[in-house]
């Protein structure tokens, strides 16, 4: 799996890269089937905005973003909000593969 920091108008600190890579790659606990994060940091005038892009196996892709005044802080929500759409995401697919599977079985197993 690949995680790519990138950051527009701006530059980011070795070690706030090496906290980033080290946080995003803790998404792998809650879906498994990611194939690539992408977070970008954008610094607009004194402002500071947090996209995180999860790209996951036969699904389109994951978009967080947050807003403030902080780059941990920003990349903190932001990394809260994906890390629920990743919860939603698979418990979504869990509830769905059960309904599958109880349709499934024979007419006399259901009766």
């Amino acid at each position: 799996m690949q995680v790519a920091i990138a950051a527009r108008h701006g530059e980011l600190r070795p070690d706030l890269q090496q906290v980033i890579e080290e946080k995003a790659q803790k998404l792998l606990t809650y879906f498994d089937r990611v194939i690539a994060i992408e977070v970008t940091i954008d610094f607009e005038g004194g402002r500071v905005k947090a996209e995180i892009l999860v790209d996951a196996e036969h699904h389109d892709n994951f978009v967080a973003h947050e807003n403030g005044d902080d780059v941990l802080a920003c990349f903190h929500a932001a990394l809260h909000k994906m890390e629920q759409q990743l919860k939603r995401y698979k418990e979504k697919r869990r509830t769905q593969r059960r309904e599958s599977s109880l349709k499934e079985l024979p007419a006399e197993e259901q009766e």
